[in-house]
């Protein structure tokens, strides 16, 4: 299953947080099939879980996972970073 750090916890709350969803809301991670059959991950904010995602929470922060996403992040952790000019980058790392 998929891990949150601490900082990625505190990062997805903040992001959350400064949305108008509603309380329970969280990232969602969906995969896309690329022509050469690789997957891309995308995330964004999400109200709730669609059917069939996982979900992941930490200290409060959810996470849905995208069923076909799930399947690739399923042993790997999840770890968000901000530049200096508070951009976040999330970062997908083995566990």
């Amino acid at each position: 299953m998929l891990v949150l750090t601490d900082q990625a916890t505190m990062v997805i709350e903040a992001l959350v947080g400064r949305s108008e969803l509603p309380e329970g809301a969280g990232l969602r991670i969906a995969s896309s099939s690329a022509q050469d059959g690789a997957g891309d991950l995308s995330i964004a904010a999400a109200g709730a879980p669609e059917a069939g995602d996982r979900v992941v929470e930490a200290q409060g922060a959810r996470v849905f996972v995208e069923a076909g996403a799930a399947a690739v992040l399923d042993d790997k952790v999840l770890d968000a970073e901000r530049d200096e000019q508070g951009r976040v980058q999330f970062l997908v790392v083995a566990q």
